[in-house]
């Protein structure tokens, strides 16, 4: 867990830029005038791939297993299942052909997305925490998830909202390699 932490902190200081209007130092000066903005060096592109977590499967877990793992491992950090959407048996219901498992899973503690929502209004577009279990083309499978660390990185909150946002992102961690693991 520590090595994935590690890497989306390291993430974050390669894809989300510095100050704008700050010298190298860091302190903020205007630009100066004679600087035409076409000059100004381009922020960092963020890579599709680094605004999620994605964890394989372990061989010899089963899809079912790793789903039975997550849900049970939720339970215990009190991250309520709210939602469940079963895409890829809605697709075959379709009548659509050669689906591979799609499955959406959507967790909540509810006081803390309460609390997130009422500090920022944006947050509401991340909640509930989602956990897709997926089958890629290769017949491998995978939890997918956000990266926590970005929308984080990128939110102005309190110390305690912080706090309650790391237990958030730890819980969502835990769940999803419990199910990889498909431990119980």
């Amino acid at each position: 867990m520590l090595k994935y932490l590690a890497a989306a902190s390291l993430s974050l200081l390669i894809i989300l830029p510095g100050c704008n209007d700050c010298d190298d130092k860091g302190s903020a000066e205007p630009a100066p005038a004679e600087k035409p903005a076409a000059q100004a060096p381009a922020a960092p592109q963020m890579n599709f791939a680094q605004t999620v977590w994605k964890v394989e499967i372990e061989d010899g877990v089963s899809m079912d297993e790793a789903i039975e793992s997550m849900k049970l491992r939720a339970n215990t950090l009190n991250m309520k299942l709210v939602a469940h959407q079963p895409l890829s048996a809605e697709l075959k219901a379709q009548g659509a052909k050669n689906v591979n498992r799609m499955e959406i899973f959507q967790f909540c503690d509810a006081q803390i997305a309460k609390q997130m929502v009422d500090t920022d209004l944006t947050f509401a577009a991340y909640l509930p925490c989602r956990i897709a279990a997926v089958t890629d083309p290769q017949g491998k499978d995978w939890l997918v998830t956000l990266n926590m660390d970005l929308v984080m990185g990128m939110a102005h909150l309190t110390p305690e909202l912080q706090t309650s946002a790391k237990r958030v992102r730890d819980s969502i961690d835990e769940i999803i390699h419990a199910g990889a693991e498909g431990a119980l």
